[in-house]
């Protein structure tokens, strides 16, 4: 094995970023609490960096590293992009959040890049092995972030099912992946398509080792009847710690389905179609049911979260270009718009105060305006209502659906939305037409400020110009998957 067989140039974002947070870790100690900005600064420059080696070193051709293990193709760095811009938010609109609640400590930076490094290595991940060291480098890193305020007792609770079932979850998947490799002999994702392909496998070892790795992704993914710990664990952490685990760590899971599923395993699509289908209406439907009878801001995001999931899968189960690449837009979209939702969540908090539950948001068009005017643009999204870009999402997505005669299907997912839009625009209703329960001044840094409504701007601009990102899916995806 030589230098030139490892390519490390391919995976330098990621060595770069693994340096840095160890630096980050070294300096930290170092500082004294009342100079942890330095700390956050930090944190920022080496995600600044990631971003910038990711844009100048993108590339339509793949590249290998590792002997094969790792590879940089366009779809892994367009998401890699997304997931650096999504741990930078958590940062910025988590700051004074923490700092109220004295979690504004080196652990919180450090965890948030080791779950980001987590999910790139999972983005760009083409072996077994590496798939899952990059998914429990994110878990981890996501357990002990969600107990970062150990005297919580929620959080503490939350902390620990959140570990318990995200254990059985991996346990299950690593059961599934090893009977795949039982069955094929190979843990290269595309020597295991090779294999089933041209009937090498044993056939039955992979429909066992198939209804393990879907559920375990089910688990990871928060779909129904395996989302039983997203709403405690929203709800139990803190909040900037909810917005990390709702928002990049989806693009992973992206990338992590569409390694197992759509490269390892197309040979046995029509297997694990049929297992999609089922976790997505249930995810759909129940997501959007239960969220109505939620008064706890945060656990009606959870029961969103789990119905955007049911539509992420519709994508991927179209098993078609066009599919994947509607999945591909509608996990970036969905980032955003979450980023953005927690985010006004803690603009509304202080010291003491939550501002998660759907009363605090009463009158808030009377307290401010232009706070109200963003939450309103992050709940016409969410609703998938027109020029916004979860509109185009779902579209995107419902179009691969009918192509493939799905029509049932597409048309049970529109009418659980028409529901689901309800408690989206119940939270409209309590801004604009209630009268305010707390008179409290609404005091937030400038640069959140900034940040957030440049986000939930572009939520209206990429709806109103979404054919350049979808085209970047699309031709990110073709080429991923050696179809272009």
């Amino acid at each position: 094995m030589t230098l030139a067989d490892l390519n490390l140039m391919a995976a330098l974002p990621e060595i770069w970023l693994l340096c840095a947070v160890s630096a980050i870790m070294l300096i930290d100690l170092f500082i004294p609490d009342e100079r942890r900005d330095t700390t956050y600064v930090l944190s920022l420059l080496a995600l600044a960096g990631c971003a910038g080696m990711l844009f100048t070193g993108f590339s339509w051709a793949p590249a290998a590293a590792f002997m094969g293990m790792f590879v940089a193709d366009p779809m892994s760095q367009v998401l890699k992009i997304g997931m650096t811009v999504g741990t930078a938010l958590v940062l910025v609109y988590g700051r004074t959040y923490a700092a109220d609640r004295a979690i504004f400590r080196g652990e919180l930076f450090t965890l948030s890049l080791f779950s980001l490094l987590g999910m790139m290595i999972m983005a760009s991940a083409t072996n077994f092995l590496t798939l899952y060291v990059g998914l429990e480098l994110l878990s981890l890193s996501l357990y002990a972030l969600v107990a970062l305020q150990r005297d919580s007792v929620t959080a503490t609770e939350a902390a620990m099912k959140y570990f318990v079932l995200g254990a059985l979850a991996s346990g299950m998947l690593l059961y599934g992946l090893s009977m795949l490799y039982g069955a094929t002999g190979s843990l290269d994702i595309h020597l295991v398509a090779q294999k089933i392909a041209s009937g090498a496998a044993n056939k039955t070892l992979i429909t066992f080792g198939l209804v393990f790795v879907v559920t375990g992704l089910g688990f990871k993914l928060g779909n129904v009847p395996f989302h039983m710990w997203v709403p405690d664990v929203y709800q139990g952490s803190p909040t900037l710690v909810t917005q990390l685990i709702s928002s990049a760590p989806k693009l992973a899971a992206f990338a992590f389905v569409m390694r197992l599923l759509a490269q390892a395993l197309p040979g046995v699509a029509d297997e694990w179609r049929g297992m999609l289908v089922v976790l997505a209406v249930l995810s759909i439907a129940i997501g959007n049911v239960v969220a109505i009878a939620q008064t706890n801001l945060k656990r009606m995001f959870a029961y969103s979260t789990i119905s955007h999931m049911g539509f992420l899968l519709l994508g991927i189960l179209a098993g078609t270009i066009e599919g994947y690449a509607a999945s591909m837009f509608y996990a970036i979209a969905y980032m955003l718009m979450a980023a953005a939702g927690f985010g006004l969540i803690m603009l509304l908090a202080r010291q003491g105060f939550e501002a998660d539950r759907l009363a605090d948001f009463k009158g808030l068009a009377k307290r401010n305006p232009w706070f109200a005017l963003m939450m309103l643009m992050v709940m016409f999204s969410m609703a998938g209502l027109p020029v916004f870009v979860g509109f185009f999402s779902k579209l995107a997505v419902l179009k691969a659906v009918v192509a493939i005669d799905l029509v049932a299907l597409a048309v049970i997912a529109v009418v659980f939305s028409l529901i689901g839009a309800f408690y989206y625009l119940r939270v409209v209703k309590l801004m604009f037409m209630d009268e305010p329960q707390d008179s409290a001044p609404l005091v937030a840094k400038p640069d959140m400020v900034l940040l957030l409504s440049v986000n939930c701007l572009a939520l209206l601009v990429l709806g109103l110009m979404p054919d350049s990102l979808l085209t970047l899916c699309h031709k990110s995806v073709q080429i991923s998957l050696g179809l272009l």
